[in-house]
Order: structure tokens, then sequence, then C-alpha cells
């Protein structure tokens, strides 16, 4: 599976230590920055996350910032991408069971590292469950 990651510089530290693990794990991953904690605007890496999604219907999508809100704001903008705020493993498995996200939103500032890892696993491995939901995902477009 191809996967993208990004985030501004209060993500910066858990998208490095993310990217590596993924790596680590055989995901081909595409790292959209930010390069560093330098103060950064997270629409410079959340549009290109998103645009790579798009652009790889197969893929997902991690992006990391202080709260989440506004890269899923973002993210959220691009047809197609239905980008999830995540602080639960629950929510993480919710959003690709009923809701077919494609790209996580993590608060790195309200969750710990191991919560951030435990969510993205969840989130990569988890399937759409369809049915009544696919319904309900149809919908979401404009």
């Amino acid at each position: 599976m191809k996967l993208a990651i990004g985030g501004d510089h209060a993500g910066f530290d858990y998208k490095q230590s993310l990217y590596q693990e993924l790596l680590a794990q055989g995901y081909q991953i595409e790292d959209l920055g930010t390069n560093s904690e330098d103060s950064v605007d997270y629409p410079d890496f959340a549009h290109p996350v998103a645009s790579f999604v798009e652009a790889n219907p197969e893929s997902k999508g991690i992006l990391v910032c202080g709260s989440g809100n506004g890269v899923a704001m973002v993210a959220n903008k691009h047809p197609g991408i239905r980008a999830a705020i995540c602080w639960t493993v629950e929510l993480a498995k919710l959003a690709r069971q009923h809701n077919d996200a494609n790209v996580i939103c993590i608060p790195a500032r309200f969750v710990s590292p191991q919560l951030a890892r435990e969510m993205i696993e969840i989130f990569l491995n988890e399937s759409f469950e369809g049915g009544r939901h696919a319904h309900r995902v149809g919908k979401i477009s404009c």
C-alpha cells in the first residue's frame, strides 16, 4: 500500500517517527513535509497529501498537526478525500469501517506517540464495511 504523510511544525516529531516505523514495516511512503520544527502553514502540507491520495485511490494519507483540525479542514476540500480526526483507537477503527476514511488526521498535542502508532495500525488494516454505510458515504460529496 502506498502512503503519503505530512504535517506542520507541531506534528514534525510524530511525522518523523511514524515515517521511519512505516518504512521499516515495508510501506511505500511519500514524506511530503514539513522537514523541520520551524513554524510553517499546515495547508502547504495537507494539500499535497490529499492530492497524492486523490491521484492514488488505493493509497492512504496520514496528517499530523497540533489539533488535527486544520489539516482535516484542508484535506476535506479535495474531492474524494474523507479525512478523519482521530484521538482514540475506536475512532480510527470507525473512520475506516463506517466512513471509508482515506486520510487520518492526528492531533499531536493531544495523543501520545504510542497511541498515534496504534491508531495508524488500525486505520491501515481496517476495511470499509460497505452496506448501509456505503449509501451514506455516497452522499458526502457535493
